[in-house]
């Protein structure tokens, strides 16, 4: 295990580095550039423009800027926002436990619907629970995640209009009464949302793995050694059933915060999802390679992790 850990982190190496290029290259490949509104302000002159964008570095070519860049994040220095001037890792750092927040939140509820669901319909195959759940998985693989966003906010307004108890539509906290139980009125509908397709991919993944370890030679044994049911269900069969979605959960963790971009921005949650549209929509390339690079990063070393949680788990994998 050892000797695989140490290989795995040196070939994360040149990993980070091909992010850190394509990261690079995407994000100033891009039309435009921050200075791009001044040129249609009367009041800034040419050399006011050269100027500002000498001090920002984008007189440079692109290779000589790339290895600038790429000095500073070795040193662990994002640089600068063109926009806000404040440091790129300090604005991340700030984002980053309201997005937390908001994944683990709908990652937990999804595995305390899925792992059950998937179960029972594993165990009660073709029964109308199972046919049921099938149905609102295939919903759940085909409902976009903005268009459910938009459904709910439509809904809890909807509520609201007519005197019914509600939740609210957006935003982290309410002004001036941030207090946890405000945090978690503003979480409810974005977790939900979020949680939405994860809950229905899992839910299937579970559900194909719990029939086949049901099918295995040892689960025969153990019903035919006059076990309970729920022993061997939860003890022999889930136990061996859920091993796979700890390298699913790492191979999710993108998309995790890929939907959170979408509902961060949907429900105006003040997090690294938003953060990033923003970032674009202003040109502040730095930030955007920053957020980038940061969550490519974090999903590399949670692959990591995972390998090495899977071999913990389970005695029979020996990297070595």
């Amino acid at each position: 295990m050892g000797q695989y850990v140490v290989r795995r982190v040196i070939q994360i190496v040149p990993l980070v580095l091909g992010i850190t290029i394509i990261t690079f290259a995407l994000a100033n490949l891009v039309p435009g550039s921050p200075i791009s509104d001044l040129e249609f302000n009367p009041q800034v002159r040419p050399e006011d423009r050269e100027r500002i964008a000498k001090a920002l570095g984008l007189d440079q070519p692109l290779h000589v800027r790339y290895v600038q860049w790429l000095s500073h994040v070795a040193r662990g220095d994002l640089g600068l926002s063109l926009i806000t001037y404040q440091p790129v890792m300090k604005t991340i750092m700030e984002k980053l436990p309201n997005t937390l927040l908001l994944t683990v939140t709908a990652l937990i509820l999804s595995l305390i619907v899925a792992i059950p669901v998937g179960v029972y319909g594993a165990v009660r195959r073709n029964s109308a629970f199972d046919q049921v759940t099938t149905v609102g998985a295939v919903a759940g693989f085909a409902m976009p995640t903005f268009w459910l966003g938009l459904m709910v906010i439509l809904i809890l307004v909807r509520m609201k209009g007519a005197g019914l108890p509600t939740l609210p539509t957006g935003g982290v906290c309410e002004l001036g009464n941030c207090t946890l139980l405000s945090r978690v009125q503003h979480l409810i509908a974005p977790a939900f949302v979020l949680a939405f397709v994860q809950t229905a991919t899992w839910t299937r993944y579970i559900r194909s793995q719990m029939i086949e370890v049901l099918r295995q030679d040892y689960m025969r044994t153990a019903e035919a050694k006059g076990l309970r049911e729920v022993v061997i269900i939860f003890r022999h069969g889930l136990r061996n059933a859920i091993l796979p979605l700890v390298t699913l959960l790492a191979l999710d963790l993108p998309t995790l915060f890929s939907g959170s971009v979408i509902v961060e921005q949907i429900f105006t949650w003040n997090g690294l999802g938003r953060l990033i549209l923003d970032s674009v929509n202003k040109r502040d390339y730095t930030m955007v390679m920053g957020v980038t690079l940061f969550v490519s990063v974090l999903t590399v070393v949670a692959n990591l992790l995972a390998d090495i949680v899977y071999g913990v788990l389970d005695p029979r994998i020996r990297y070595d």
